[in-house]
Order: C-alpha cells, then sequence, then structure tokens
C-alpha cells in the first residue's frame, strides 16, 4: 500500500498527526491509496512557507514564471498515462475522459503562461494640472485553492496556474476523495525546481484543512470548488 505525502516548502512530508485517511476505488471499494490526515498546524507551516516564498517570486519577471508553468505542462504530457490510471482508480472516470482531462490540464498550463504578456497597467489622465496617475497591478499574496472531485486535475491548473503567472504563491488542499492525482503532480513541480513555499499541497478533511485554509489571515484569496 502507497503512503501519499503532502508538500510543504519544497519537502514531501507525511504530517504531524500521523494518522492516514483511506483513498478508495469508487468501482471497486478496494483501498488503493492512503494520505495523511492533515493539521491546523500543517496548514499554518504551508501557508507560512509560502507567505515567505511569495515576495521573491513576485520579483521573477513574468516571461520566466510563465516557463515555470511550460515545464509542468510538459511534465503532465511525459506522465500522461501516469496521471490516467490514477484519476481512473481513485475518480472512476473511464480511460477516454481522464485522457482528456490530463491533455487539457497540460493544455491550461500553457494557456495560463501566456498571460505573462498580459499584465499591464493603465496611464490614467489626472484633474490636477503636472500630475500623471500610473495604476500598477500586484500579486494579491498566497492563494489558497480548494479541489472538488469531479475534475481533480483540471482544477489544479485552474487555481495554480492563474495564482503563479501573477507573482502569487499557493496552497492547495485536494479533496480527500482523489488526492493522489494532486499528490503526483508535485513531484512534477519538484522536478522543475519551482523555488521552495510556492507550490504547496495539504491533504487531509475539508472541515479541518480546507477551514484552517480559508480561515487564515495570511490567506490573500481563497478559491474554492
Amino acid at each position: 500500500m502507497k503512503n501519499l505525502k503532502m508538500y510543504i516548502n519544497g519537502k514531501f512530508v507525511d504530517g504531524k498527526s500521523e494518522k492516514w485517511i483511506d483513498v478508495l476505488n469508487p468501482s471497486t471499494e478496494e483501498v488503493v491509496r492512503r494520505q495523511p490526515e492533515g493539521t491546523v498546524e500543517d496548514v499554518n507551516e504551508a501557508i507560512d512557507a509560502a507567505e515567505k516564498a511569495q515576495d521573491a517570486w513576485s520579483k521573477i519577471p513574468a516571461i520566466e514564471r510563465g516557463l515555470y508553468l511550460h515545464k509542468m505542462a510538459d511534465g503532465i504530457r511525459k506522465h500522461l498515462d501516469d496521471f490516467v490510471d490514477i484519476i481512473v482508480k481513485e475518480q472512476g472516470k473511464t480511460q477516454s475522459w481522464a485522457k482528456v482531462e490530463v491533455g487539457v490540464t497540460a493544455d491550461y498550463f500553457d494557456y495560463m503562461a501566456g498571460f505573462a504578456r498580459m499584465i499591464e497597467g493603465e496611464v490614467i489622465p489626472s484633474d490636477r494640472r503636472g500630475e500623471t496617475i500610473i495604476l500598477t497591478k500586484r500579486p494579491i499574496g498566497v492563494a489558497a485553492g480548494i479541489l472538488p472531485w469531479n475534475f481533480p486535475f483540471f482544477l489544479i491548473a485552474r487555481k495554480a496556474g492563474a495564482a503563479l503567472i501573477t507573482g502569487c504563491t499557493i496552497v492547495l488542499k485536494p479533496s480527500q476523495l482523489t488526492p493522489e492525482n494532486c499528490c503526483r503532480f508535485a513531484e512534477i513541480v519538484d522536478e522543475i525546481g519551482l523555488p521552495a513555499g510556492v507550490f504547496n499541497v495539504i491533504t487531509g478533511k475539508g472541515s479541518l484543512v480546507g477551514n484552517a485554509m480559508a480561515s487564515s489571515p495570511k490567506v490573500g484569496i481563497v478559491s474554492l470548488t
């Protein structure tokens, strides 16, 4: 039985509770994996890491942040069959639909990388003489993404792609029903050398982990599906 790991500050960890939640194949009800039961302490550690990493990440030019997203897309395509098998086993999609989801996820990371050239400001005429108003856009800070079970892989890209390209860091919580695809994606993030703390994954119950993420004063925006 493979035990999944959370991904906090660039490291794969078991979590503080030393407790586990079974992941079932919905077609057979077989236990296929175990995930760490995350705690508030785990959440706070991940958010602190994301907060610490955010300033340096935001100072990287957007076009360079986009290169990381392209590498994520390439990694997904390289391991397409692995992700298809994971989604079929833990979520119950047919292979054909799982393949579509994986392919669209890779495409979406490429799509969001293109927004590096679209982060613009404005020059606004002032009512006062000799004054020009310049409007710039800045990252919100730490983003929290809470994922669903029905499109568990694609929603990683929907949440992380937008956050990362705009200079935000992110903490993701996959559904406790379908955590493996997100944990496996963290391996790609690690392989491409994304700076520690920029992308984090916490597994566990929404009532505890999701609530701690959504209520943290250090989180600037919450995306929930």
